[in-house]
């Protein structure tokens, strides 16, 4: 198996936990909690800022300074509704609590300056196309540059139909060389519809030290440390993913593949 591909650890609980540790990295943190109705998951923020994203499902969110309440709205993540979202600081805690069954997604990363807890979703989160042809896609900015909403996170959700490519033509963020280009690590958390589906990421280099292509399921996470990342979607299956990146500078700046240049 790809040592690029993170398999669900378990059904239900904490089921992913990357950390840069684990991932042998140094800024993205990404976790994702199942939860019953009723079944709470909470931490420390310590150094780390974060962004919490129900997935699917509600959940009633808290910091020690404010409770948010009941939040969620879809119940199954191809609904394509924009997501609720809550930011919680460096040097804080969350804590959510599951009103239905849920999927937390918890997307960390270096924290710091004066940002406060607050909503990020859906209020705020406007659906987007880009691409055209079999490379359109759908896409809801729920914590980009745009946004100044936090010290490192970029958080993102991307829709690509069935039959259709994203992350496409190739480009790459593996670079601090800004304004030309910005060093992003960056996850995806993946979902197919129907589940039994696959589909296929490649993690590449122009100069073929990094080379993988991956047959992703449903619930796999996909680590992207450098290189370009194309998305494809089989015919009839529909894919979903949550990208989270961050990097020395929360700005994404990219570079796309020169063999692609003629696509413009």
């Amino acid at each position: 198996m790809s040592h690029l591909r993170r398999k669900p650890l378990a059904e239900h609980g904490l089921i992913h936990d990357v950390t840069p540790a684990s991932a042998g990295w140094r800024y993205v943190g990404f976790a994702l909690h199942r939860l019953a109705p009723g079944e709470r998951a909470e931490a420390r923020t310590g150094g780390r800022e974060a962004i919490l994203v129900l997935v699917e499902g509600k959940a009633r969110l808290s910091t020690p300074e404010e409770d948010f309440g009941e939040m969620g709205e879809r119940m199954e993540v191809f609904e394509g509704t924009p997501p609720h979202a809550l930011y919680v600081p460096a040097e804080s805690a969350w804590r959510a609590e599951a009103t239905t069954p849920c999927l937390l997604a918890v997307c960390t990363a270096p924290g710091g300056g004066d940002f406060k807890a607050r909503r990020l979703g859906p209020e705020g989160i406007l659906a987007a196309e880009r691409g055209t042809g079999t490379n359109l896609r759908r896409i809801h900015n729920v914590a980009m540059e745009d946004r100044e909403v936090a010290r490192s996170l970029l958080v993102t959700e991307v829709f690509t139909p069935a039959g259709h490519w994203s992350s496409y033509p190739p480009h790459r963020h593996d670079e601090d060389d800004f304004p030309r280009m910005t060093s992003l690590e960056e996850t995806y958390y993946h979902r197919l519809r129907p589940a039994k589906g696959f589909g296929i990421q490649r993690v590449f280099t122009e100069d073929g030290s990094l080379d993988e292509t991956i047959a992703v399921a449903d619930h796999d996470v996909v680590l992207v440390p450098r290189g370009h990342h194309p998305c494809a979607a089989p015919h009839g299956i529909e894919m979903y993913y949550l990208n989270v990146m961050a990097g020395p500078l929360r700005k994404w700046r990219f570079a796309a593949h020169p063999d692609f240049d003629f696509l413009g």
